[in-house]
């Protein structure tokens, strides 16, 4: 019989059911677990499950009874991947679970921004109506989606949904080259003329050490005055100071921030110490997760178990 232990079952809303697998197994689950806790947890598990617990090489060595490692997320950055494969321990992850909720919300943060929602609504709340005494008030630019360019950066299912979501609104779509490619692929157009073209900037790429800081004061400096930048990728995709600067002075018009360097985020992140400003909108990392994008995880988190046990493996990193 497997024994299943799922080091950090809070990331998985208590609301969401995950299908049994249909193999013989003993389940357990944490809601959390500490990095000093996870070897006791682990001692006899032949199948572990976690999304952001760390994983590292001295654990894992610890721990010769471990089969599979199941992260039930996409990103797998806190597994040591190159200890497991050296050591032959499978990794699987999940894949093109979120493709309706991370372009939604995007798409959402889009039409706040380029609307101003964020502001108006502080302005509601600070007697601004009042002070003005008419039917309707401007405090702020109100631009359509429509008719209006959306920058794409990265080119895998995220952004393809992200796109597709735009062009039925009526926005022209423009996906960005890698940044300092040589060479522009067809149907791409080179990472500079990008920004300078983009109404909206939506970054969906990796994060990696070409990447780090992708956007920065430099990147800020070549967009439009009214452009805004949607994050729902990584977070250290963005040079968060360089970001608030740039909303401050009116480099760019606003942004959406879904992710940050380090979660969860404190006040001591330049974003959230400035949280108030009207042309900033964060959520907590969570573009991807409606409901029917976690259940879609949550069954395929056990599929992913089921067919290891069977012999075919899938979703292997």
């Amino acid at each position: 019989m497997e024994k299943i232990v799922f080091l950090d079952s809070a990331t998985i809303p208590a609301h969401i059911r995950i299908p049994a697998p249909s193999f013989p197994h003993h389940w357990e689950s944490f809601e959390t677990t500490l990095p000093e806790q996870v070897l006791e947890r682990l001692a006899d598990a032949t199948i572990v499950i976690a999304n952001k617990v760390m994983l590292n090489a001295e654990t894992l060595s610890t721990l010769p009874s471990l089969k599979l490692i199941a992260v039930s997320a996409t990103g797998y950055n806190n597994v040591d991947v190159d200890w497991c494969h050296a050591n032959g321990l499978p990794v699987c992850n999940i894949r093109g679970y979120a493709t309706r909720s991370v372009p939604e919300h995007v798409m959402a943060l889009a039409f706040a921004l380029r609307r101003n929602l964020n502001a108006y609504h502080s302005d509601i709340e600070n007697g601004v109506w009042k002070e003005k005494n008419q039917f309707c008030f401007f405090t702020h630019p109100i631009g359509d989606i429509a008719d209006a360019t959306l920058g794409i950066i990265g080119s895998g299912n995220l952004g393809e949904g992200v796109a597709t979501l735009a062009k039925a609104v009526g926005m022209t779509v423009i996906r960005s080259e890698r940044k300092g490619a040589a060479h522009t692929r067809e149907g791409y157009v080179p990472f500079e003329t990008m920004l300078a073209q983009a109404d909206v900037v939506t970054l969906h790429c990796p994060l990696n050490e070409n990447t780090t800081n992708l956007m920065s004061t430099s990147e800020f400096a070549q967009m439009k005055s009214s452009a805004i930048l949607i994050n729902a990728g990584r977070g250290g995709l963005v040079d968060e100071q360089a970001l608030v600067e740039a909303l401050k002075k009116g480099v760019i018009a606003g942004a959406g921030v879904d992710v940050f360097t380090q979660e969860p985020a404190t006040m001591s992140n330049p974003l959230l110490a400035h949280a108030g400003m009207p042309n900033l909108i964060l959520t907590p990392h969570v573009a991807w997760g409606s409901d029917s994008s976690i259940q879609a995880l949550a069954n395929q988190l056990t599929e992913n178990m089921d067919a290891f046990i069977k012999g075919a493996p899938k979703n292997l990193v």
